[in-house]
């Protein structure tokens, strides 16, 4: 309930555990079953995915065993589920404007180009995502910036627009207002609909082809999320190199780029920053990963410790009125 009320949806954990249920419930098991969990894990195909199946199970369990202890704690044996980030494709400012340029050239003559020469420049000026640009909608445009409402962790925030940005964005306007009058979408698509990302991934292969920019084996390939890694990257290289402006430069542009965590813009440390910064930055993220991990501990030690009291509670009740069975999904 707490994490739900951060923003959490847990949508594909939710379905995952349904699924688990239904699996234990079929086979005549209505606590966690290692043996059980471990089978219905090993149902996918690739052991990344084995792995974090499991892992759903076995961090439910443990939040099962709190009230019950008749639930199971299966071991992790398809090892563990996080795996390491791509390293992610970073534009050279050259290569961004000959993307912009290459947009407004492709195709026909029409508003096609002018749309999706608009959408990367400001893709690669803000940073924004490519689901928070196609979402954004006439109000959103103020005088201090763009709104981008409820996206990733039901977050809102405000991104300042920097005036040649602002400008290139009303000229853009100027011709998309007359071809779409009735849907208020900032971008729409020659069917005068909302742009899909399908639509955006084929016109950024198309101009990343025409400027020359091939796939090599074994290196990162460009995508429409690399402009928002480019302009992360290059937001982290002009910071002073003092502990303190990294401090305050890695909070807000964890802040500004709608991150939940720190550790989510740390990760940029892949990209070929200088390795004198990176190893400053990384004394600084350490010591905010220290006091989140404090501050959690502290919190889950207390949840713990309520569910504990709950669970004896449960029990010696149960053992006063008889047997005290706890189905996994009550029926």
């Amino acid at each position: 309930m707490v994490q739900h009320a951060c923003g959490f949806g847990f949508k594909c954990q939710g379905s995952s555990l349904r699924s688990f249920a239904s699996y234990s419930d079929a086979r005549g098991k209505h606590h966690v079953c290692s043996e059980i969990a471990i089978e219905w894990a090993g149902l996918a195909c690739l052991i990344s995915q084995r792995a974090r199946r499991l892992g759903q199970v076995i961090r439910f369990a443990r939040y099962a065993r709190a009230e019950d202890p008749s639930h199971e704690l299966p071991p992790a044996v398809f090892g563990k589920e996080n795996r390491r980030r791509p390293t992610p494709y970073i534009f050279s400012p050259k290569n961004v404007q000959r993307l912009g340029q290459a947009a407004s050239t492709s195709g026909y003559p029409t508003l096609r180009r002018k749309t999706y020469s608009t959408l990367f420049s400001l893709l690669a000026c803000t940073g924004l995502r490519v689901s928070e640009a196609i979402r954004l909608r006439f109000e959103d445009v103020t005088p201090d910036g763009l709104v981008v409402r409820r996206t990733k962790f039901r977050k809102s925030r405000l991104v300042p627009l920097h005036g040649t940005a602002r400008a290139g964005l009303e000229r853009y306007l100027e011709y998309r207002r007359p071809y779409a009058p009735f849907d208020d979408h900032l971008f729409v698509s020659l069917r005068r609909k909302p742009l899909l990302l399908e639509d955006v991934g084929a016109a950024f292969r198309t101009a990343v082809e025409k400027i020359g920019i091939k796939p090599v084996p074994g290196q990162p390939r460009p995508t429409p999320h690399s402009l928002r890694h480019t302009f992360a990257v290059r937001a982290l290289k002009i910071c002073p190199d003092d502990r303190d402006h990294i401090t305050r430069h890695m909070l807000a542009l964890s802040t500004y780029l709608g991150h939940s965590n720190v550790s989510a813009t740390y990760w940029l440390k892949w990209t070929p920053l200088s390795r004198q910064k990176m190893h400053k930055v990384k004394r600084v993220f350490q010591g905010l990963v220290v006091m989140a991990v404090l501050v959690e501990g502290t919190r889950r030690a207390r949840v713990e410790g309520a569910r504990r009291a709950t669970g004896t509670l449960a029990r010696r009740r149960a053992s006063r009125g008889g047997s005290h069975r706890v189905r996994l999904f009550p029926k």
